[in-house]
């Protein structure tokens, strides 16, 4: 799993597996940021960690070389970007094809890129949510596999109506890859596949923590 900060979702996922709630197994958690909170988090589940900052090499090319080669020699089946917050270059994207998966806090294809919560707010929409995606060259543009939708209250702000939609990341990210450890859904293609047949729209999970005003 690759973190930039605080690891929420790392830990989310780590906990499913490590409870055997998911058929799946961590490995390691790989951070571009050595004072990245999620680091902690990982050492007290008993992960091995990795740090790899970008300053430390003469270019993206070199940085990218030295987390694929971490990731490799973790034998890593999945590839999870858990807040990992620097875009990769395509021929990343395209060595991990079908491996390399992304949550995104919106309902995509909208407000794709940063600032979600805020730009859903200044647009006065109703509802909102987070995307489980395969990752693709496209920046938040990969095959949409699962998303969570949550209400847009009268009285929200960024962070009230980001702990919702975070709420409902953890919950649909482990979902997600246990139905990859388990062999159910597949990227074949362009096409997102569950159970030998191709998923015609994303699987929708409806808000379950918090009750709708």
């Amino acid at each position: 799993m690759l973190i930039s900060g605080r690891g929420s979702n790392m830990a989310a996922i780590a906990h499913a597996c490590l409870a055997g709630q998911i058929a799946a197994q961590p490995v390691v958690v790989i951070s571009d940021r050595g004072d990245a909170h999620g680091l902690a988090a990982a050492a007290a589940l008993g992960l091995a960690t990795v740090v790899l900052e970008p300053a430390q090499f003469e270019n993206r090319a070199q940085f990218e070389a030295a987390l694929a080669q971490a990731i490799d020699a973790s034998r890593a089946g999945l590839v999870v970007l858990a807040g990992f917050m620097r875009i990769l270059s395509s021929a990343f994207v395209e060595r991990y094809a079908g491996r390399l998966l992304n949550i995104h806090p919106s309902l995509l294809p909208e407000f794709k890129g940063l600032d979600t919560h805020r730009r859903v707010l200044l647009a006065g929409g109703r509802e909102h949510g987070a995307s489980v995606h395969f990752v693709t060259a496209e920046l938040d543009g990969g095959p949409v596999i699962c998303q969570a939708r949550v209400p847009v209250r009268v009285d929200d702000n960024e962070q009230s109506l980001a702990a919702r939609v975070l709420l409902e990341e953890h919950r649909i990210y482990p979902k997600v890859i246990g139905l990859i450890a388990s062999g159910r859904l597949a990227l074949r293609g362009a096409t997102v596949m569950l159970d030998g047949r191709a998923l015609a729209q994303p699987l929708l999970e409806q808000q379950s923590h918090v009750a709708p005003a």
